[in-house]
């Protein structure tokens, strides 16, 4: 199976759109979630430890998962 690419263009000759096959659209798409979940997770860790930072600056007391069992 070749990966032809195609392209849809308009009167003037520029590029509008791509069409793909799917097997390459469903690994793009899968791919791009993966991705969009990691970039989600480490902002959720570098968001956690620039709390730890300022926390620890100011003195102020962070909860422990000790606390909650």
């Amino acid at each position: 199976m070749s990966k032809q690419i195609q392209y849809l263009i308009d009167e003037n000759g520029q590029k509008t759109s791509v069409l793909i096959p799917i097997k390459s659209w469903i690994k793009i798409n899968n791919d791009y979630s993966k991705i969009k979940k990691k970039i989600q997770i480490l902002t959720g860790i570098k968001a956690a430890l620039l709390e730890v930072k300022t926390a620890n600056k100011s003195g102020k007391k962070l909860q422990t998962l000790k606390s909650h069992l």
